[in-house]
C-alpha cells in the first residue's frame, strides 16, 4: 500500500521537533538577552492559512507568558487599503512556510521601514522573509512535499514557545525538550485512530472545539478535514458555541473536542453536557491526566475518546500548556486516515498548491 507524503511527513515531526529545537535554542537566548534591555510595547503577528492558525496560538502563549499584548495583523489594511499603521516600538513577527506569502511579507517591509524589530518564523532559510526579517527562527523541517501543512505547523508552535521564552516568558526549557517524545508517542496511536477514522467515512460536515492555548487547534484541525477530506468543519471556542451556533446541532452531528486539563475544562464540561442532551457524536483528544474526567461523558455512539499515553499536565504555569503540540498529532493523523478511507489523495487537494500568494 502506497503512504501518502502526508502521512510520511506526520511521522518525521517528532525528529523535526528535536532538530529544530537544539538548532534555535541559542538565537532564542540571544534574542532574550536584547529584549532584557528592552521589550516591545505590543506584538503584532502576521500569518495565513495554516501559519495564521500558528500565529491564533501564538497570540494566546505570548500574552499568557509575557503581558505584552498581542494583535493579529489583517494584511488586507496594508495591501488593500494601504493604512497607515504605526508600528514604532512594536515587535512585528511574521510566519511563513514557505517564506513567500507576498501580503506576509510587505507587511514585513512596512515595519522594517518604520524601524519596528522583526522577526520571521519560517521553513526556508533563502526565502524573501528571512531576508526580511531582523531575527529569523528557522523550522528545521526539510521539504514538506504534501500540501497540507503538518510538520512546519508544529514546528511554529516551538518556535513560538522560543519567542515567548526570549522575551521572558517562564517557559520551561527542560518540558520544551521533552515535546519531541511526546510527539512520537502520540504517534503510537496511528493504528487507533485510523481505525476511529472508518466510522466516519460517510461524515461531510462537523464542528471543532477548542479554547484558550489549544484553540488554534481546533482552527488546524478544521482545515485539515476540509482541504484533504473535504468535510465541512466549522471551529468555535467552546465559550462561542454555547452564545448561538449550539442550536445547529442534532442528534449524531459529529464534533471534534480538544479536551485538556487546565482552566479550560470548566467550560468544556458545560458544553459536553448539552452536547450529551443533544446526543450528538463526540470524539475527544486528551491525555492521561484527564481520562477520569473525559470518561463521564458518554460511550460508544455519543463518546470517543483519543487519550494520548501520557500526562501532560504541567506542574507549573498553565496546566494545559504544552498540550498544543501533542494534541494536533492524532487530528492529523485522523485527517490522513479518514482521506485514505474516503478515496482521496491528501497530498493534492483539488484547487490547491503549495504555496499561495495574496494581497
Amino acid at each position: 500500500m502506497t503512504i501518502s507524503k502526508m502521512l510520511q511527513e506526520i511521522r518525521q515531526q517528532p525528529a523535526v521537533l528535536e532538530r529544530t529545537l537544539k538548532a534555535e535554542l541559542p538565537g532564542s537566548n540571544r534574542l532574550r538577552r536584547l529584549f532584557e534591555k528592552k521589550k516591545p510595547r505590543l506584538i503584532v503577528l502576521v500569518a495565513r492559512g495554516t501559519s495564521d492558525n500558528a500565529a491564533q496560538f501564538g497570540r494566546y502563549l505570548l500574552e499568557i507568558m509575557t503581558g505584552i499584548p498581542v494583535s493579529l495583523a489583517a494584511p488586507s489594511i496594508y495591501t488593500l487599503y494601504h493604512a497607515s499603521v504605526d508600528l514604532r516600538d512594536t515587535l512585528v513577527v511574521a510566519i511563513s512556510q514557505s517564506g513567500e506569502s507576498t501580503d506576509t511579507n510587505l507587511v514585513l517591509s512596512e515595519a522594517s521601514k518604520q524601524r519596528a524589530m522583526t522577526v520571521g518564523i519560517t521553513n526556508e532559510a533563502s526565502s524573501t522573509l528571512a531576508k526580511l526579517a531582523d531575527h529569523v527562527f528557522l523550522v528545521g523541517a526539510g521539504k514538506e512535499k504534501s500540501v497540507p501543512a503538518t510538520k512546519t505547523y508544529t514546528g511554529q508552535l516551538l518556535m513560538l514557545y522560543l519567542l515567548a521564552h526570549a522575551l521572558g516568558g517562564a517557559i520551561q526549557l527542560e518540558k520544551l525538550r521533552c515535546v519531541p517524545d511526546w510527539a512520537g508517542a502520540a504517534l503510537k496511536m496511528e493504528k487507533e485512530i485510523a481505525e476511529r477514522a472508518e466510522r466516519y467515512r460517510f461524515m461531510d460536515q462537523a464542528l471543532v472545539v477548542g479554547r484558550g492555548l489549544n484553540y488554534s487547534n481546533a482552527f488546524e484541525f478544521a482545515l485539515k478535514l476540509m482541504e484533504t477530506c473535504y468535510v465541512v468543519a466549522e471551529r468555535f471556542s467552546s465559550a462561542d458555541l454555547l452564545h448561538g451556533p449550539i442550536a445547529m446541532l442534532e442528534a449524531a452531528f459529529p464534533v471534534f473536542l480538544f479536551a485538556p486539563p487546565g482552566v479550560t475544562w470548566t467550560g468544556l464540561a458545560q458544553l459536553l453536557e448539552r452536547l450529551v442532551q443533544i446526543r450528538a457524536e463526540m470524539l475527544m483528544i486528551t491525555d492521561q491526566s484527564q481520562r477520569a474526567a473525559v470518561e463521564k461523558f458518554g460511550s460508544g455512539r455519543l463518546g470517543n475518546h483519543i487519550v494520548i499515553p501520557l500526562d501532560l499536565a504541567a506542574s507549573r504555569g498553565p496546566r494545559d500548556l504544552y498540550t498544543p503540540i501533542p494534541y494536533i498529532i492524532p487530528a492529523q493523523l485522523f485527517a490522513a486516515s479518514l482521506a485514505e478511507v474516503k478515496s482521496l489523495d491528501p497530498d493534492r487537494p483539488r484547487a490547491l498548491k503549495k504555496i499561495t500568494q495574496t494581497v
